[in-house]
């Protein structure tokens, strides 16, 4: 089953079972992928780009977190979280930081990249090339710094 199928098929639960937060959560997600196709000429998207479409979803929620604490918005607060953790569900396993610091160590071996901040960008990219939609880049970014320090 696809995700485009898995969303649609959830959508019609939260509907039977009256799940307001999941109902318009799926809602949102599915106009944005439909808003994305339509912006693209009718190309119809596959897992792997809804999963960047979802992936930017829960980013835009996740940066509305601090936002709403700062404001003291907890009626919001909640809300998002809940809605952060309905669309994770669609979303791959994210890496661990141990997994992500093996795969920069790999990867500063493979190139034969040397421990200095100069060298940020070059490891940078090609790391977020490999972990890419299992990964948040802020984290990425943080332990690549860690390592080349």
């Amino acid at each position: 089953m696809t995700i485009k199928e898995r969303l649609m098929a959830d959508f019609k639960e939260a509907m039977k079972s009256h799940d307001e937060v999941a109902k318009s959560t799926i809602s949102f997600a599915r106009a944005a992928i439909k808003q994305y196709e339509v912006d693209n000429r009718g190309a119809e998207l596959d897992d792997q780009g809804i999963v960047a479409i979802l992936t930017k979803q829960v980013k835009m929620r996740k940066d509305a977190l601090s936002d709403f604490e700062k404001a003291g918005r907890t009626d919001l607060l909640d809300s998002y979280k809940q809605e952060i953790a309905i669309l994770e569900r669609y979303l791959p396993e994210q890496l661990s930081e141990d997994q992500i610091k093996e795969v920069i160590i790999a990867v500063a071996e493979e190139l034969q990249i040397e421990k200095s901040m100069s060298n940020m960008g070059k490891l940078m990219g090609p790391v977020m090339a490999k972990v890419k939609g299992v990964a948040d880049g802020g984290i990425v970014k943080k332990l690549v710094q860690d390592y080349l320090k």
